[in-house]
């Protein structure tokens, strides 16, 4: 083989090429948004069941479950979205997340899959400074046709003083 014959692209294909970071996100929806929320926050998904309601608490927070032992706060995000209507059917689910050290649970309408995004995928929010949860979006997620809000949810239950830090233990 002399020096002017191309390398196959097979080979070039072995040649070691750094992957790009991914991250993966559990995608879900709450009303007609699609949102998207770190898969490593994410404990279990169940099915809604009605929570024990809590005395003064804000609307938004449905109650308590008991959890194998665990006493959970469920809070309903269309609730704290503001939405029109919140109805209770076969789809609505409870995704229990891990946040802060603490399990808590999330109402929303139905959860979709799991998404990975490359850092390219991954928008920056834009800038509405009249807003005070924008920081709560940490970007756009896009795939084909498909653009997930990307949530910081340590971001959402400390802004919400449900007594959750913005601080990670790993």
């Amino acid at each position: 083989m002399d020096s002017s014959t191309p390398i196959p692209a097979a080979a070039a294909a072995g040649a070691t090429q750094p992957k790009p970071e991914t991250s993966e996100f559990l995608s879900f929806r709450v009303g007609a948004e699609e949102y998207g929320i770190d898969i490593l926050k994410v404990q279990e998904i169940r099915g809604y069941e009605r929570p024990t309601r809590m005395a003064n608490v804000p609307e938004f927070v449905k109650g308590v479950v008991n959890l194998r032992g665990i006493i959970v706060p469920i809070i309903d995000l269309r609730i704290k979205f503001a939405l029109d209507s919140v109805v209770y059917d076969d789809f609505t689910v409870v995704i229990i997340l891990n946040v802060s050290g603490r399990v808590l649970g999330i109402v929303v309408d139905s959860v979709s899959d799991v998404t990975t995004l490359t850092p390219e995928q991954i928008k920056p929010a834009p800038d509405f400074s009249t807003h005070d949860d924008t920081s709560l979006v940490i970007g756009l997620g896009t795939l084909d046709e498909r653009m997930l809000i990307l949530m910081d949810i340590e971001k959402l239950f400390a802004a919400n003083g449900l007594g959750l830090s913005t601080t990670s233990i790993h």
